[in-house]
């Protein structure tokens, strides 16, 4: 369940003058834009940075842009960015930035559906003249490379159909491959969690338990490190429960010293539309407190505001 749902009717002209009038003249309201944008859905915004075109003859973004600064603006540009473009500008960031942001890469690519990922592929292909799979593999290496390339190629198998019999081989499989060798065959850990429906993986994932006598993350752990590590347990985490993966990557973004906020920015930005009731609901009963309260003693100013309006309130 979402946060923000839009409004039923509204005038993108309206609309487009109230912003402009709280961009216009001596010092900004950034009360109004933060209310503006945050009753509007991401395509009711899209329909007020048009006509905001067509009837003042300026750029919005542009004129927010030259109005704002800081993690404030990240987020009402974020707001700005269609879905699948914020996705894409993000995934080239967090390549192209300095370093490489993997844990950006493995939270878009383990996250997403596969007509996410596609039309992912097709925009960012467009944007950058070259296919986020060249990027990949020219920013990564070895197995976490693979591990991506293969999360990219949204080709995951979307049915609901559980073969039981294959369920029960896959996590024999996922058990001689790791916990019962000398080393870890990674390619049947990626082959089998990167490609297999949901419904299939959870009773793998039962199965798994069943024969190794730990859970499959706890394998993961011990068998693997670093990015690697971290990407197959994105896609275990994905599987069994989205929402609470999200609210995990929040609580980890705020928690102990200093705020990682691109992490915050990007999943108040992209998941308000889509399940941050959920999460709020997971954060709460994995954590304790409030997604709420947590936004509002980690951050300050107007980024607090839209990002508690994001948010949507206190459980």
């Amino acid at each position: 369940m979402a946060t923000i749902k839009g409004v039923s009717s509204f005038s993108a002209e309206q609309e487009a003058q109230a912003l402009r009038k709280a961009m216009k003249g001596f010092g900004t309201d950034e009360d109004a834009i933060i209310e503006i944008l945050t009753k509007l859905n991401v395509s009711q915004r899209q329909q007020v940075l048009i006509t905001y075109k067509s009837t003042i003859g300026r750029d919005l973004i542009d004129d927010l842009k030259s109005e704002l600064s800081g993690n404030f603006e990240r987020v009402i540009i974020g707001l700005m960015t269609p879905t699948t473009m914020y996705d894409v500008h993000e995934l080239r960031r967090a390549i192209k930035g300095a370093g490489t942001d993997e844990g950006c890469l493995i939270e878009i690519l383990a996250s997403r559906t596969n007509e996410e990922i596609r039309r992912i592929n097709e925009n960012y292909k467009l944007q950058y003249g070259r296919t986020l799979e060249e990027d990949i593999i020219s920013d990564t290496s070895s197995m976490f490379r693979r591990v991506l390339v293969s999360l990219a190629t949204g080709n995951r198998d979307e049915r609901t159909y559980v073969d039981d019999a294959l369920a029960q081989q896959d996590a024999q499989c996922l058990y001689e491959a790791g916990e019962k060798r000398w080393g870890t065959d990674e390619v049947q850990f990626m082959a089998i969690l990167c490609t297999r429906n949901r419904c299939h993986l959870l009773r793998v994932f039962d199965a798994y338990q069943g024969i190794a006598n730990k859970d499959i993350t706890d394998s993961i752990k011990s068998e693997m490190s670093g990015d690697l590590e971290d990407a197959l347990l994105a896609v275990v985490k994905c599987m069994r429960n989205k929402p609470a993966y999200f609210a995990e990557r929040l609580y980890k973004s705020m928690k102990g010293l200093g705020t990682d906020d691109s992490t915050l920015i990007r999943v108040m930005v992209s998941r308000s539309e889509i399940d941050m009731l959920d999460i709020r609901r997971e954060f709460l009963s994995m954590y304790g407190k409030s997604l709420h309260s947590f936004i509002k003693g980690d951050c300050s100013g107007d980024y607090r505001k839209v990002l508690l309006r994001l948010c949507g309130g206190e459980d």
